[in-house]
């Protein structure tokens, strides 16, 4: 998970950034728009500094669930990985250069709210934001982290999204995928040494089992050429992290996304989940939060805004199994 993270930082640094970040402070906010071809709604995503956050209010059934010592300080303190450049449409920053943005710091500031906290929403690295949550300093991570059975040693996790990755293609492709039988053949740009690459690989194999052709990998240096040989028909996909997409189709406005597949793989669905240290006695509150901003829809309104309806869980689970520890 730490390899996709970077991967998909790194390659929003090539033209997609340049969207999110270059905007003078005193610029209007954009509202870049698709449609999603599941809903057939218009998705608009605005990276404007004014985003009228959805704050729920204090339930305090929930908020009772807190430890005395956080209710004390009424301040719900957040870390969030996304220093440098960020990874839309997740955490990065608004068109001002110094709001954080995206679905992590919506998701963590509607979790305050019904907890009847103060967001306090911190930008740091991917590295620095654990060293926060082991020694205080955060009372939540909100980053894109993916439960794992190693983490689990260390953290609580309240899950409220899935780890999806993303077959893209031109829009209006016709192209759907379900499984290896619809890549058989096709030409697909993954990244090298990715998590995709080795479900690619694994899809192109099975597709030769079963008397199909093989997949046609294709591997670019950057983002921006990697959307221009789909843009061009040199390839017929990209699979990558679902959120690159999801950001990429409602901002372009030229592919869609034609299949979705975990992050874990085919035996298990993986889990994106707040984060705190473990015992800190705030995972039970986390996911009451979460299944409560589920229960009023703005969970939905949250996921929706970010082009994230893909990714939506029914329900938060407390440490549920996660990837397993790498030989075992």
């Amino acid at each position: 998970m730490r390899r996709r993270t970077v991967l998909l930082a790194a390659a929003l640094t090539s033209g997609l950034v340049a969207i999110a970040g270059c905007s003078a402070p005193e610029e209007a906010p954009k509202a870049a728009a698709a449609i999603d071809t599941d809903t057939g709604q218009t998705v608009k995503i605005n990276d404007g500094p004014d985003q009228q956050r959805i704050v729920p209010a204090k339930v305090d059934a929930i908020a009772n669930l807190v430890p005395e010592a956080i209710r004390t300080k009424g301040k719900l303190t957040v870390g969030v990985g996304a220093a440098g450049a960020g990874f839309p449409p997740l955490a990065f920053t608004a068109t001002d250069n110094k709001t954080l943005i995206g679905s992590e710091p919506d998701i963590a500031v509607a979790v305050a709210g019904v907890l009847g906290l103060e967001p306090d929403l911190q930008n740091t690295s991917w590295e620095n934001l654990f060293i926060g949550l082991d020694s205080g300093k955060y009372d939540l991570g909100a980053s894109n982290i993916t439960v794992t059975e190693e983490r689990k040693q260390k953290y609580d996790f309240a899950t409220y999204r899935k780890d999806e990755l993303a077959f893209e293609a031109k829009k209006g492709s016709g192209w759907k995928v379900t499984g290896p039988k619809d890549v058989a053949g096709k030409k697909i740009a993954v990244g090298s040494g990715t998590n995709q690459e080795k479900i690619l690989v694994e899809w192109s194999e099975e597709a030769v089992k079963q008397g199909l052709p093989k997949v046609d990998i294709k591997y670019y240096q950057t983002n921006q050429a990697t959307y221009l040989a789909l843009g061009s028909g040199a390839i017929d996909g990209y699979l990558g992290p679902n959120p690159t997409s999801a950001y990429h189709v409602a901002t372009a406005g030229q592919t869609e996304i034609v299949g979705t597949y975990s992050g874990a793989g085919s035996t298990l669905q993986g889990k994106i989940a707040i984060t705190t240290k473990k015992g800190s006695g705030l995972v039970e509150a986390y996911a009451a939060a979460i299944n409560e901003l589920i229960k009023s829809g703005d969970y939905q309104k949250i996921l929706d805004r970010w082009n994230l309806a893909n990714e939506t869980v029914d329900t938060s689970e407390i440490n549920p199994p996660g990837l397993p520890i790498e030989g075992k």
